[in-house]
């Protein structure tokens, strides 16, 4: 048996290897939050950039309007995008035991997608596009956490019947399948304008958020994502299975709401405003496990957000069509990027650390 010594100079070591990881990646991390300030049809040199994030100011009043009106804002929410789809991701894996669980395979985003669908289109034939607006925002984030919510409530309840995973995954899979009919029976009914604005929504985009809009995506992340942390010693004990968690003191049905609540809002809030973004929930969770080794949530979370926050990043730097005005659609970047990663999973057939635990 290892002594005690031996094991704490092995946690110490593995520590220092995990947060040497961190450090390295949060360097990236700027690097690419720069480099996406820079990226875009119109050129502003890095001086300028550099300049602007100082002071605040430009002589160029273009520059400066594109810059803080737009640039800024878009990595911005590419960077809450990437960490809360991650962790959302990451919760869902450890609660159903399942690598291929995520907000897009589990039907959280055609869930969020309904809620949006019913605000913006419901009410088509009886309102104008100014009156569903006159709702504001909160309205449209409210919506598509409630279709989440309604989606992932469905799962759990399904779960406390059924305790075959791979089944959960399936009817988690048709419940998706089933509210997408609902929203394309929306769709046929709506007004055209409604139609519009709903398939513009439906493609995923970082850089239609506002200041007033991301004055409440940020609070709704960062709520999110500290129950995630306050969950932290229950998705540890969760790993080692639910006759294991409850050996410990946790409650495994408050655990799950709570968990599924932390998982609504984070997705919820992030289809409501950039619409469905696919894959990164599943392919981040996987990479962190591959580079940190460990099954740790108090690792894993932090190093989910900023992978997370490094693949939106990414994906919006690649969707700027260099010499073109238009730009890819975010969603079918992350889905570039993130399919070959779910494929690999599938053929390696490799158990990941904290699932196999």
């Amino acid at each position: 048996m290892i002594s005690w010594e031996a094991k704490t100079k092995l946690d110490k070591r593995i520590n220092n290897r995990i947060v040497l990881i961190l450090v390295i990646l949060t360097g990236l991390l700027i690097i690419l939050f720069v480099a996406d300030l820079c990226a875009g049809p119109v050129k502003i040199p890095v001086r300028d950039i550099f300049s602007m994030l100082l002071t605040g100011n430009s002589e160029n009043q273009i520059w400066a309007t594109i810059f803080f009106d737009f640039r800024i804002p878009k990595a911005v929410t590419a960077v809450m995008a990437g960490a809360a789809l991650s962790v959302a991701g990451l919760q869902m894996q450890t609660i159903f035991r399942n690598p291929l669980a995520g907000p897009y395979v589990l039907g959280i985003s055609a869930g969020a997608s309904l809620g949006v669908a019913l605000l913006v289109m419901g009410f088509s034939s009886y309102l104008t596009s100014q009156s569903v607006n006159y709702f504001g925002n909160w309205a449209q984030i409210i919506a598509a956490c409630m279709g989440a919510g309604l989606v992932l409530f469905l799962i759990l309840a399904v779960s406390a019947r059924v305790q075959d995973i791979m089944t959960i995954l399936i009817l988690g899979i048709l419940f998706g399948s089933a509210t997408s009919a609902i929203v394309s029976i929306i769709q046929y009914f709506s007004h055209q304008s409604m139609l519009k604005a709903f398939v513009v929504w439906s493609m995923g985009s970082l850089g239609n958020l506002s200041a007033q809009q991301l004055n409440i995506l940020i609070p709704c992340i960062i709520t999110g994502l500290f129950f995630s942390f306050i969950f932290s010693k229950i998705l540890n004990a969760l790993l080692l299975g639910e006759t294991y968690a409850r050996s410990l003191g946790v409650n495994i049905k408050f655990a799950r709401i709570m968990l599924f609540i932390s998982t609504s809002i984070l997705a919820g809030s992030i289809m409501a405003f950039c619409g469905p973004i696919g894959f990164v929930g599943i392919a981040v969770p996987h990479i962190v496990r591959i580079l940190m080794k460990c099954a740790n949530h108090y690792w894993l979370i932090p190093g989910s957000m900023i992978t997370g926050a490094i693949m939106l990043l990414v994906s919006d730097i690649v969707s700027i069509l260099p010499g073109f005005d238009a730009m890819l659609p975010v969603n079918s970047v992350t889905a570039l990027l993130g399919i070959p990663v779910v494929i690999w999973i599938i053929l390696q057939n490799k158990k990941i650390t904290s699932i196999s635990q």
